[in-house]
């Protein structure tokens, strides 16, 4: 009998923390901030401000080309001083060969052999901090700075409709979600959990007003910043060992005052992070032994979401109806963030209790393999753990 009633408590319990997260849900995408598509080039600011995208990449022979075309045609839209410049960090594959044969071609492309990472930095933070102390060395400093990943596709009014949001709203920072473009059936699994998991935790109007740390969601990916409130909280310096380094650098804005958020930025710009579920496997095996801040932070973490999205539909399976209220909460809450997002809905949200054992399994294998000091990326090891 104590069993039986500790298991109807552990149903009940994570249907309320379902039904709560489907309510925020709904509530964020009410309020979710999502860049302008048709906002003129005109009325990006009263006197357009100076801009450098960066684009920082390694071995990425495959994006480099379209990636930059794309920058390209949003570059044209901008009506200010801008400069694109893309740091090759060390390329084996042929990255470097064909960034020479594009800014050899087209003269707005400017290219740096990107010098090897300094102990207690990681690769992609100490590209951006090479390619922000470019832009600032060589010419006027600029207002704004746009990162860009190599696996990103802009639309050609992203430049223009995202710093005219941030202008707009008077934020410092601004990273639209890019859709993600999901081709296997492991994409479309694990993939639409990203916009999903802060979109159903994160209440996205405290977070936009608060300078509290817990209270951060970024991507860097896409991702805008004021260049002066960049400078303050330290630039990438201060995110010089964090692999999840654009939360740590909107919590860095954050503590200089800033203030900074995630958009909804499917309108703006594409994404392909991962092809199936060995890249999928490599690029979470990388971050998520630290996405919660200890270990025990993820077993805490990944045991709440079991609790809420893995118990119910079990229950449900067995007669419950609250279990099954509960599973139709989380279904119902991928629904919303996937329509809000531009992403599969269905089927794809039936299988939400699979999507979250998935994350789970990815979570316990990333802590396990920063425990043996496995942990790689682009060729190059994390470290061992302190």
């Amino acid at each position: 009998m104590r069993a039986r009633s500790l298991g109807q408590a552990a149903v009940w319990a994570g249907t309320g923390i379902a039904c709560a997260c489907l309510a925020l849900t709904i509530d964020n995408a009410r309020r979710i901030r999502v860049p302008d598509r048709d906002v003129p080039d005109r009325d990006v600011t009263a006197q357009p401000e100076s801009l450098a995208v960066l684009l920082p990449v390694r071995n990425e022979i495959d994006n480099v080309r379209p990636c930059l075309s794309a920058i390209l045609a949003a570059v044209d839209r901008w009506s200010g001083p801008v400069r694109v410049i893309v740091v090759d960090d060390e390329s084996t594959d042929g990255t470097g060969r064909a960034l020479a044969e594009i800014s050899a071609t087209d003269s707005r492309v400017e290219v740096l052999a990107g010098a090897p990472t300094p102990d207690g930095w990681l690769g992609k933070p100490w590209a951006c901090e090479q390619l922000v102390r470019h832009a600032d060395s060589t010419g006027d400093p600029p207002e704004v700075l746009v990162f860009v990943d190599a696996d990103v596709r802009l639309r050609p009014h992203a430049l223009v409709a995202t710093i005219a949001l941030m202008r707009a709203t008077n934020l410092d920072l601004v990273c639209p979600f890019p859709r993600q473009v999901l081709a296997r059936p492991a994409e479309r699994l694990v993939q639409p959990l990203l916009q999903w998991s802060w979109m159903s935790t994160l209440p996205l109007g405290p977070a936009e007003r608060s300078a509290r740390p817990s209270l951060s969601a970024a991507n860097g990916q896409f991702l805008a910043v004021d260049a002066v409130t960049y400078r303050a909280a330290g630039g990438h310096a201060a995110v010089a060992g964090e692999v999840i380094e654009d939360i740590a650098l909107l919590r860095a804005v954050k503590a200089a005052g800033g203030r900074g958020l995630v958009a909804e930025g499917s309108g703006v710009a594409d994404c392909r992070m991962y092809d199936g579920w060995r890249e999928i496997r490599a690029g979470y095996r990388k971050s998520l032994w630290t996405a919660f801040g200890s270990t025990g932070g993820a077993a805490a973490v990944m045991g709440a979401m079991t609790l809420a999205y893995v118990v119910p539909p079990i229950a449900a399976v067995r007669g419950s109806r609250i279990g099954l209220l509960g599973y139709l909460c989380g279904v119902a809450s991928r629904v919303v963030a996937a329509r809000r997002t531009r992403g599969h809905a269905w089927p794809d949200a039936l299988a939400h209790p699979a999507s979250v054992l998935a994350l789970v399994a990815l979570t316990a294998d990333s802590v396990v393999a920063r425990r043996r000091g496995t942990v790689q990326w682009k060729d190059r090891s994390l470290g061992a753990p302190r």
